[in-house]
C-alpha cells in the first residue's frame, strides 16, 4: 500500500505545477518498466482527487451545504456563483482526469490484453466522463488522447459522450469471460465482481439523466427496471479509502484545509433548517452550534457581504454554525454510497414500477446506510419514524418521491457533493423558495425547510442556481476547438427542465 500511495502522491505533484495539454504529456511516465499494476492505483487516485477535492467544495456551495464563512473570503466567488472561464475553477480537475486518469487508462490498455482488466478501465472511462459531462456538457471525446496527431482535439456533446462510454462498457463486459484482475485495486481489491456492481450502479445514474432528458425514454426506462430487477450491485459503499489520520497523509479536502489553517466553511440555512424541521441527528455530524448562543443558525446563500447591514450591523463567525471539517480528516473519497444506491433503488421502484411497498424498503434501507456511515447506526429507527420522514405516511407518489429525492439530497452531504449538485438539477428538490434571501433571513411567511435559496448577492447571467461550470481557462488557451463560452446558467444536456 504505501509503494500505491507513493506512485499517486508522485503522479498528484507531476501536474500540480503547470497547465498541460491534454494530448501532450512530456512529464508523463511510460515504458516496461512502468507496470499495469502501478498505473491502476493512479487513475483511480486521479478521479477521486477531483470528486473529493476540487468538485467537493464548488459543488458543495451549488448544492446550499456551504456558505462563506463571514470573516475569511477565499470562497466568495462560490458562495455568489461569480464565476468565469478566467476563474479556473475546474482547470485541476480536468487536467487531471485527461493528462491523469486517461493517460493512465491509455498506458495500462497499451500494455495488457486481460479482458477483466481492460474492463475496469471501461468502467474508470464511464465514471471520469461521467463527472466531465455532469460539470460542463461538452469535453473532448473521439479525438481525444492521440497526443501530436491531434494536439487540438474537437470537443463532443454529452448524449455522444454517454452513449459512447456506455457502449465501450458494455463491449469490454461481454468479453471478461474467466479472468481475473491482475492488478492492484485500492477500489474493490481486484474483485471484479465488486467492478461489475459499481458498473451497473453507473449505468443507472446515467440511465435516470438520460430519461429525465427525453433521451430515447422508453428504452432507458426498461434498463433501469432490468437493473433493478436484476440487483446485481456493489455490496457497502464504493470508496477510495487510503488516508490516515497522519500528517501528508489526509483526506485532500481535509488536507487542503489544514495546509490553509483558515475555515472558510460553514453552514448553508437550507440544510440546517430541513436538519431541524425533521428532528435529525444527523445534524450533530458535520455541522457545529454556533459560539453565540450554542445553537445551529445556517446562513443564507449568498449573504455574507450583506447580512451586516441585514443583522443591525453585525454577522461575525459567532453568528452561525461552521462545518465540522475534522470529521473528513481520514474519510474516504465517497464514490458511489449504499445510501444513494437504494434511494436510486426507490426512485426506480416507485417512478417505473408503481410498487410504493418496495419504494418505502429501499428507501429506508437508503436512511439507514447513511446513519450507518456516520456511526449514528442505533439512531435511523427512531429518525424513520417521524412524522415528516415515514414515507408510509404519505398518500400520493409525487410526496413520497420529494421525500425519497430530500432525504437523497441530505445523505449526499459530506459525503458526495458533487453528485448531490448534479440531483438537485436531475430531479428540482430540493425545490426552489419563491421567496428571496432577506425574506428568508426576516423569516417571513412562505419558506418550507430545504428549499434552495438564490443567493443574496448572484453574479450568476441569467439569475437562479448554477446550471455548470464553466470550460477550462485551459483549455480555451491551449485548445482552438473549444466550444463558444458557456456562462452558469447555461444547462447541461440532460438538464431540460
Amino acid at each position: 500500500m504505501k509503494k500505491i500511495l507513493l506512485y499517486s502522491a508522485a503522479s498528484l505533484l507531476m501536474f500540480s505545477s503547470c497547465a498541460l495539454n491534454i494530448n501532450d504529456n512530456p512529464n508523463y511516465a511510460t515504458g516496461d518498466d512502468v507496470t499495469p499494476d502501478l498505473v491502476l492505483p493512479s487513475a483511480e487516485n486521479y478521479i477521486a482527487n477531483a470528486l473529493g477535492d476540487q468538485m467537493f467544495t464548488y459543488a458543495g456551495f451549488f448544492a446550499q451545504y456551504f456558505d462563506q464563512r463571514p470573516e475569511a473570503n477565499q470562497y466568495n466567488n462560490l458562495a455568489e456563483l461569480n464565476l468565469d472561464e478566467s476563474s479556473n475553477t475546474i482547470d485541476r480537475c480536468y487536467r487531471n482526469i485527461y493528462a491523469g486518469a486517461f493517460a493512465d487508462i491509455n498506458d495500462i490498455l497499451s500494455k495488457t490484453n486481460v479482458p477483466a482488466d481492460i474492463y475496469v478501465c471501461k468502467v474508470l472511462r464511464v465514471w471520469g466522463y461521467q463527472l466531465l459531462v455532469d460539470n460542463m456538457s461538452d469535453v473532448p471525446y473521439k479525438e481525444a488522447l492521440n497526443g501530436s496527431d491531434i494536439p487540438t482535439p474537437k470537443w463532443d456533446d454529452g448524449k455522444t459522450i454517454f452513449e459512447s462510454v456506455l457502449n465501450e462498457l458494455d463491449e469490454a463486459e461481454a468479453n471478461i469471460g474467466v479472468s481475473s484482475i491482475t492488478m492492484k485495486d485500492p477500489i474493490f481489491k481486484s474483485n471484479v465482481n465488486g467492478w461489475k456492481g459499481f458498473a451497473n450502479a453507473l449505468r443507472l445514474r446515467i440511465y435516470l439523466r438520460m430519461i429525465d432528458a427525453g433521451i430515447d425514454a422508453a428504452a432507458y426506462t426498461e434498463k433501469v427496471k432490468a437493473l433493478v430487477a436484476a440487483n446485481k450491485f456493489f455490496e457497502g459503499d464504493v470508496a477510495f479509502n487510503v488516508f490516515t489520520n497522519a500528517e501528508g497523509q489526509y483526506n485532500p479536502w481535509y488536507g487542503a484545509f489544514f495546509r490553509l489553517k483558515t475555515l472558510n466553511y460553514v453552514a448553508a440555512h437550507p440544510i440546517v433548517s430541513y436538519y431541524k424541521a425533521t428532528n435529525d441527528p444527523r445534524i450533530n455530524y458535520g455541522i457545529l452550534k454556533n459560539s453565540k448562543a450554542d445553537e445551529f443558525v445556517g446562513q443564507i446563500p449568498g449573504a455574507k457581504t450583506v447580512l451586516k447591514d441585514w443583522n443591525g450591523g453585525e454577522w461575525k463567525n459567532a453568528n452561525v454554525s461552521s462545518i465540522n471539517v475534522e470529521v473528513m480528516k481520514a474519510e474516504p473519497i465517497c464514490i458511489f454510497s449504499q445510501s444513494e444506491l437504494q434511494f436510486l433503488i426507490a426512485e426506480v421502484q416507485l417512478r417505473f414500477n408503481n410498487d410504493p411497498a418496495a419504494a418505502a424498503t429501499a428507501y429506508e434501507n437508503g436512511v439507514k446506510a447513511d446513519f450507518a456511515s456516520r456511526g449514528m447506526a442505533d439512531k435511523a429507527a427512531d429518525f424513520l419514524s417521524g412524522a415528516l420522514v415515514d414515507i408510509t405516511n404519505l398518500g400520493s407518489n409525487e410526496d413520497k418521491l420529494n421525500l425519497i429525492y430530500m432525504q437523497k439530497w441530505v445523505a449526499f452531504f459530506m459525503r458526495n457533493h458533487m453528485e448531490a449538485w448534479s440531483e438537485i438539477r436531475r430531479t428540482d428538490v430540493p425545490k426552489l423558495t419563491s421567496l428571496n434571501a432577506k425574506d428568508v433571513f426576516d423569516k417571513k411567511d412562505g419558506y418550507n425547510p430545504g428549499e434552495m435559496i438564490v443567493p443574496a448577492v448572484n453574479y450568476i447571467q441569467a439569475g437562479g442556481l448554477a446550471k455548470r461550470i464553466p470550460y477550462p481557462g485551459t483549455a480555451r488557451r491551449l485548445n482552438k476547438n473549444t466550444p463558444a463560452e458557456k456562462k452558469m446558467s447555461d444547462p447541461v444536456f440532460w438538464d431540460v427542465k
